[in-house]
C-alpha cells in the first residue's frame, strides 16, 4: 500500500527559482488557454443562438445546417486545442487548479513538508504558497524568511 510520506517522496518538488523560470512560458501558454476559453464560451453561445438550445453535444448530427455543423467542428478543434494546452502546463510540473482564473500549483518543501507554490495568471513570480489541503484562500506570502525555508 502506498503512503502519503511515498506518494510525497516521488512528487518532483520545485524551487520558487525554478517556477520562475518556467513563468514566462506559463504565462504565454495559460493566456493562449484563457483565450481558447472565451472563444469556446462564444462559440457554444452562437451555437444555442443558432439552434434555440444549449448543445448537449458538439457531434455532429445530419440534420444540422450547414452553419451549425461548421461551428461544432470548429468547436471541437477549440476544445481540442484547449485540452492540449492544459496538458502543456501540466507537462511543466504544474498542477492546474481553475483553470477559468489560471490559477497552477506547483509542489515545493518548506521545512520538511510538502506544500504548493501558487501562482496565478498575470503574477510575474511566485509569491505565495499554502498546505496541500488548503485552497486559493489558505495562500501565505513567500516572505525572506519563508523563502530561506524552502528546501529540496
Amino acid at each position: 500500500m502506498t503512503t502519503t510520506r511515498d506518494a510525497e517522496n516521488t512528487l518532483r518538488l520545485f524551487t520558487v527559482a525554478e517556477v520562475n523560470a518556467l513563468i514566462p512560458s506559463l504565462s504565454a501558454l495559460v493566456g493562449e488557454q484563457l483565450r481558447e476559453q472565451s472563444d469556446i464560451e462564444q462559440g457554444l453561445g452562437e451555437l444555442t443562438r443558432l439552434t434555440g438550445r444549449a448543445p448537449r453535444s458538439l457531434a455532429s448530427n445530419p440534420d444540422d445546417a450547414s452553419e451549425v455543423s461548421r461551428l461544432k467542428q470548429a468547436l471541437r478543434e477549440r476544445v481540442r486545442r484547449y485540452e492540449a494546452g492544459w496538458t502543456e502546463v501540466q507537462k511543466l510540473g504544474g498542477v492546474v487548479k481553475d483553470p477559468r482564473t489560471g490559477l497552477v500549483d506547483f509542489y515545493g518543501r518548506i521545512e520538511g513538508r510538502t506544500v504548493w507554490l501558487c501562482w496565478r495568471y498575470g503574477e510575474e513570480s511566485i509569491g505565495y504558497y499554502h498546505d496541500l489541503d488548503a485552497g486559493f484562500a489558505g495562500r501565505r506570502a513567500l516572505t525572506p524568511a519563508v523563502r530561506r525555508a524552502l528546501v529540496n
